[in-house]
């Protein structure tokens, strides 16, 4: 990664406030006036000033890594400090300076209005250069390159849930709420795409009969996943669960209802973390937890706490990426007699003919064909 200093014509988002115009100049023009001829027909409105889309960041630093160029804001290490985003609540962030100071801060304006399609500049987990002010507050004047990013697309922008993980753990629940193997699958494609280590973990393995788990349990493993039988109230599981999590990065995702926060709660005793029960009349749960937190482990690590999701969908996964982030149809892809095969509706296709054969599991076909038509 190479960073050089200049000045850099960067896009903008669209500003938040909109120019002031006077609605009613046609009604400031006397009809009987001589100057009426003279008088304006139309109005001409350029993107100058607030409305502009492109503005100088002076003394700015080009990050170039994987994903590009990155334009950053230049700080002053003698005035900033380093820090962790622990939780972004609203407009102000908790941020850990590196001397372990907490910090509530808010976000420098230029940072929000740079060109992002973000729903938010900054997210749990991020590494921040905040400028101290007061005795405790500070504004966060630069975010650093993000690796090992959780996100999914929120009203046509990327909702970062947390970054700069090494694994997250898709909780999802034998019972109430029902599992859903197709959430579970949008997760891992996640995984695929940002190279970060998924973990499978079925809560409340203790309303079931594990027997009838077993094939989607296989059908995982046999693709190199992790998949754990726990149960938060019960303790089974527990202690190996914790284990993973030591020394490591670690985010808990999942719909709302499966147990995230009951299980952080039983691998770390004393966090008290708010848990909620499903409902019993939609089967569903109840959201309880409201932003992504970061929270260190007493053996060693950080895990985040995230909210409730019911949808995932992906962000930035194009149709033809697809059958790239499934392990099992990736060899068959090359196979295929058109370059551009879709493995829908071609004929001859090497995907098609493996799943007629048993060798890729239909549901995981399935699941795949319904990403493909968003």
């Amino acid at each position: 990664m190479s960073k050089k200093k200049r000045q850099v014509r960067a896009d903008f988002r669209k500003n938040r406030t909109v120019r002031a115009r006077d609605k009613n100049w046609a009604r400031t023009v006397d009809s009987a006036s001589e100057d009426l001829e003279n008088a304006a027909t139309h109005e001409s409105v350029r993107g100058k000033g607030e409305l502009t889309r492109k503005r100088t960041v002076a003394d700015a630093e080009v990050v170039e890594d994987a994903a590009g160029e990155l334009v950053l804001p230049s700080i002053d290490p003698a005035v900033c400090r380093l820090g962790r985003v622990l939780r972004v609540q609203g407009l102000h962030s908790r941020v850990q300076l590196d001397d372990g100071s907490l910090r509530s801060c808010a976000t420098r304006r230029l940072l929000k209005t740079l060109a992002t399609e973000q729903r938010h500049v900054v997210a749990a987990g991020d590494h921040a250069w905040v400028r101290p002010e007061g005795a405790d507050e500070g504004i966060i004047e630069r975010v650093e390159p993000r690796h090992g990013v959780l996100s999914r697309t929120s009203r046509g922008r990327q909702h970062v849930l947390v970054a700069n993980v090494d694994q997250f753990i898709v909780v999802t629940s034998a019972a109430e709420p029902r599992l859903k193997p197709h959430l579970v699958d949008r997760y891992l494609v996640t995984a695929e795409k940002n190279g970060i280590e998924p973990i499978i973990c079925i809560n409340k393995a203790d309303l079931t009969d594990p027997a009838e788990l077993q094939p989607l349990v296989g059908s995982y493993a046999q693709l190199g996943y992790r998949v754990m039988l726990v149960s938060a109230t019960r303790g089974w599981g527990v202690a190996a669960l914790r284990d993973m999590l030591r020394n490591r990065q670690s985010a808990f995702t999942g719909q709302s209802g499966v147990g995230k926060s009951s299980l952080l709660n039983a691998i770390e005793p004393g966090l008290e973390l708010r848990v909620r029960t499903v409902s019993e009349e939609t089967e569903k749960g109840r959201h309880t937890t409201t932003t992504a937190e970061m929270i260190p482990l007493s053996g060693g690590g950080y895990v985040f706490d995230t909210p409730g999701i019911r949808q995932f969908q992906l962000w930035d996964v194009i149709p033809e990426e697809v059958a790239g982030f499934f392990r099992e149809l990736r060899p068959y892809v090359s196979k295929c007699r058109y370059p551009n095969c879709t493995h829908t509706h071609e004929e001859p296709c090497a995907v098609k003919d493996a799943v007629a054969d048993g060798y890729i599991d239909t549901r995981r076909y399935e699941s795949y064909l319904a990403m493909l038509e968003e």
